[in-house]
């Protein structure tokens, strides 16, 4: 079982964030599935409040992981979007094997091919950080904290644009920002730049350009991919955005994204796919998404550390 890290520690590791729509998929829930618990601060509205529920509603139905996870959304006045969330420690051998048990889809397969085993898939040893909903959707369930709340996700309302019908071009899509916020509830996060030497399941996707796997944050050299060679989005290595965010833009979890856009998501599903969670209905394999997302013209916004507007 993790170890649950202090509330203090735990809450420096949070970042922040902005996404799109898994509605889109047009999924009915599962007879088994994902269930997230909102709670509103008074800043929202009902119609902000309406469409961070739909956004919830599509993460239901698209996953069918058994697990509950409980999320406060508060409004704020400054920056986009960021979270706070609490991560627990774990060995990477029983992650690994409890992944290894979850698979379901072939992206899971080819993921779990190229996965380093051993004892020591990250420089500084044998342990990950993942939040208490990705461990769950593994098989690993931990209690839920003592306050009751996973995770804290606080929106600048003010900046964005609550529905899909009336676009500001100046404000930014609550849609997408609700989801990439979620997404690092979930699990897709990077350790990288919390300092003494964390890292979290999604730090075992970065590969360079010629396939080696990477932890570094210096250069420009980072991809996401599932394989090594097929490679998804660039990842974010400037410090004034998140690490486990994307430089390529048009992407839910880009690291700096457009007002007036308002993006799907397509890799993130992916993301999630790979790092532990059960898609009621699958994601293409990598080269057909990829080019998918091609023939898209990569329409999009995002990002996790950002507590600015981009």
């Amino acid at each position: 079982m993790p170890d649950c890290l202090s509330a203090d520690f735990a809450k420096r590791l949070l970042r922040s964030a902005a996404g799109a729509a898994v509605l889109a998929l047009g999924l009915q829930a599962p007879a088994q599935a994902l269930t997230i618990v909102p709670t509103f601060d008074a800043g929202f509205d009902a119609t902000a409040e309406a469409t961070v529920r739909s956004v919830i509603a599509g993460y239901e139905a698209a996953f069918t992981d058994n697990i509950t996870v409980y999320i406060q959304f508060a409004n704020m006045s400054s920056g986009l979007g960021q979270s706070s969330t609490f991560y627990y420690g774990g060995t990477y051998t029983n992650y690994l094997s409890k992944l290894a048990a979850d698979a379901t889809s072939a992206n899971d397969s080819t993921a779990l091919a190229h996965l380093p085993g051993g004892t020591t898939p990250v420089p500084t040893g044998t342990s990950l950080l993942a939040t208490r909903a990705a461990w769950g959707a593994v098989g690993v369930n931990i209690a839920a904290p003592s306050g009751g709340v996973d995770s804290t996700v606080s929106l600048n309302l003010s900046l964005m644009n609550f529905t899909r019908s009336s676009i500001d071009p100046s404000k930014y899509d609550l849609q997408a920002v609700a989801q990439h916020e979620i997404n690092e509830v979930l699990g897709t996060s990077s350790g990288l730049g919390w300092g003494g030497g964390q890292y979290t399941p999604m730090d075992l996707y970065r590969y360079t350009a010629t396939g080696s796997r990477t932890f570094t944050t210096s250069g420009d050299n980072a991809y996401f991919s599932i394989n090594g060679s097929t490679l998804l989005a660039q990842f974010n290595q400037s410090a004034g955005a998140d690490y486990g965010d994307f430089k390529t833009s048009g992407l839910v979890q880009s690291a700096f994204g457009t007002p007036g856009t308002t993006p799907n998501m397509g890799v993130e599903l992916t993301m999630l796919d790979v790092v532990g969670y059960n898609l009621a209905s699958p994601v293409p394999e990598p080269t057909t998404l990829a080019l998918m997302l091609a023939g898209l013209g990569w329409i999009g916004f995002a990002s996790n550390r950002r507590k600015r507007p981009r």
